[in-house]
């Protein structure tokens, strides 16, 4: 797989490995969500980012370039598709619904309100590869995979990483690697963090009730062991808040995916990304032994033959970015 560009190569510390073990299930719980038919084109509106500065406004624009309009169906596929698909046209996606940019690369939405990302882009140009359209049902992220294994969603989305416990539950079918990385401000003393004990006596916040959280509450005890200062956590709701205290001199890291990361620092001013400690696959989720599984790997592999792909992520300022082939429940790093 390739490697994100400039992040350093990934590697799964030996702290890590009972840490990241313990943060794969999350807690089931019921939420209401509402149905929208989201045709597999859509727009995206540009709306600066609510947390950058005026000098920087070029930079944080969110893009606007079609990359999924060219799309084209390819008819072997959709004739792979289950046959109440193909007769209905629709493929229900469970997801969550973002609001605002700071959720981007991944997801957001503009100023109309229309969802927008990376991974809206992924998946609206899969649909147009099948000839399909998405039934877009929102809910939290605790029950997107139990819903796609109720069969209440036929496919789920929201950056889930392959893991053992999901494995066990559901299928997937790969589209993207991210992984688990800091960034700090321009002027912080740290420029490299490889392995939880380089944030030891530092303040690191993430946000709440990610798997981040879970995975520096149960590595908190590292920094002991290695005879170094505790680091401190502090939880937000949301990433401008975030932004916020890195800037106001609250916290003085952020601990979160590295895509986002990464997207962060290149529309952000003053920060740095320091590297990460492990990276992840991420795929789209079906109920276990559906066949769709099979079908959407196909269809991200068409995108990568054909470039499509390559012109998603350098539309979110990712190029190099991505894999090289779509896979079908791969191995999990934890």
């Amino acid at each position: 797989m390739k490697l994100l560009k400039p992040v350093l190569a990934p590697v799964l510390a030996p702290v890590l490995a009972p840490v990241l073990a313990l943060v794969a299930s999350f807690t089931l719980a019921a939420c209401n969500s509402s149905d929208t038919l989201s045709a597999s084109d859509q727009r995206v509106g540009s709306t600066p980012s609510s947390t950058g500065s005026t000098a920087a406004a070029s930079s944080t624009a969110i893009p606007t370039t079609d990359v999924v309009s060219a799309v084209k169906e390819v008819a072997k596929l959709h004739a792979e598709l289950p046959a109440a698909i193909r007769s209905s046209g629709v493929i229900t996606l469970g997801t969550t619904e973002a609001t605002g940019s700071s959720g981007l690369p991944h997801s957001g939405s503009d100023a109309s309100g229309t969802q927008i990302g990376l991974d809206v882009d992924l998946r609206n140009a899969v649909a147009k590869v099948l000839g399909v359209q998405w039934k877009v049902s929102y809910g939290s992220f605790e029950t997107i995979v139990p819903g796609t294994q109720s069969g209440k969603y036929d496919v789920g989305q929201d950056n889930f990483a392959v893991t053992s416990e999901r494995l066990a539950v559901v299928d997937f079918a790969t589209y993207l690697t991210d992984g688990q990385g800091f960034v700090a401000g321009a002027d912080s003393s740290l420029d490299k963090v490889t392995k939880l004990t380089d944030i030891c006596g530092h303040t690191v916040s993430t946000i709440a009730g990610s798997s981040f959280q879970e995975i520096l509450r149960a590595g908190v005890d590292e920094c002991a062991k290695a005879g170094l200062d505790a680091y401190k956590t502090k939880y937000f709701s949301d990433t401008s808040s975030v932004i916020l205290g890195l800037q106001n001199g609250r916290t003085d890291l952020y601990f979160g995916p590295t895509l986002g990361d990464e997207y962060l620092v290149a529309h952000q001013p003053n920060l740095k990304f320091l590297g990460q400690v492990s990276s992840t696959d991420v795929g789209f989720v079906t109920a276990k032994g559906s066949s769709l599984a099979h079908v959407l790997v196909a269809a991200v592999n068409e995108l990568i033959a054909d470039g499509e792909y390559a012109k998603i992520f350098a539309k979110w300022d990712l190029a190099g970015a991505g894999i090289d082939k779509s896979e079908f429940d791969p191995k999990p790093t934890f």
